[in-house]
């Protein structure tokens, strides 16, 4: 437990169906970074909660015994980490990190989520999306607060299509909502399918079946 409030933070989860990448992801982090990490238990198996005291977590936020898919109780869990830290940013533990990822919290804006353009989506579906496995914010942001709401009340999905939903009625709400951080903070699985890539990322998010299976091999040849 902390003794007393970060001001920045980065935060990850898991329940014990993807609870083998978090070994994986934690080294990767600590290789890049020293900022703060506070984990969120969503779920863990037994053998993998007494393992959590040696990863070096600042924090461990125990979650209410999940009834569903563990990712729509994220922002109820980006939310209590905000009484942990002034700022805070959310990792997907399917996430690969490069380098240090703490210039994220440059593009924080007040009362909105930072997030990183999902250009394949926006491709694919002809407007704006936003990844959800990168969000950065100060304090308890409005949107933050209703995503977290409806996430409880309407889980559909996943996590990000019902953010999209409710930020996609005017580019304006979008832009009220949530502010822009560069594509190197959640480099995208379907952006290296479609042949976009950068020496530059410091994150590579590896999405989806496909994605995980490109962890174990990552993990296997370590």
């Amino acid at each position: 437990m902390t003794l007393s409030k970060l001001n920045r933070a980065f935060l990850t989860g898991c329940d014990k169906n993807t609870e083998w990448m978090l070994d994986w992801f934690v080294k990767n982090y600590k290789k890049h970074n020293d900022t703060p990490l506070i984990f969120a238990n969503f779920g863990v198996s037994e053998q993998k909660q007494s393992e959590l005291a040696l990863c070096g977590f600042v924090d461990i936020i125990d979650m209410p015994v999940q009834k569903g898919k563990g990712w729509f109780y994220k922002p109820r869990a980006m939310i209590e980490a905000s009484k942990l830290s002034n700022e805070v940013c959310w990792l997907d533990t399917d996430i690969h990190i490069l380098g240090d990822m703490s210039g994220i919290f440059d593009y924080v804006e007040n009362n909105k989520l930072c997030m990183v353009e999902d250009k394949p989506w926006s491709a694919r579906r002809g407007e704006k999306w936003h990844n959800s496995g990168v969000v950065a914010f100060l304090g308890v942001p409005d949107i933050l607060a209703l995503w977290e709401k409806e996430s409880s009340n309407n889980p559909s999905v996943g996590d990000q299509e019902i953010l999209h939903e409710m930020v996609r009625s005017t580019p304006m709400e979008r832009m009220m909502n949530i502010s822009d951080a560069p594509n190197k903070y959640n480099w995208l699985r379907l952006q290296i399918m479609d042949g976009q890539d950068s020496p530059n990322k410091l994150a590579m998010h590896w999405t989806g079946p496909k994605g995980k299976l490109q962890i174990q091999r990552l993990m296997y040849n370590e």
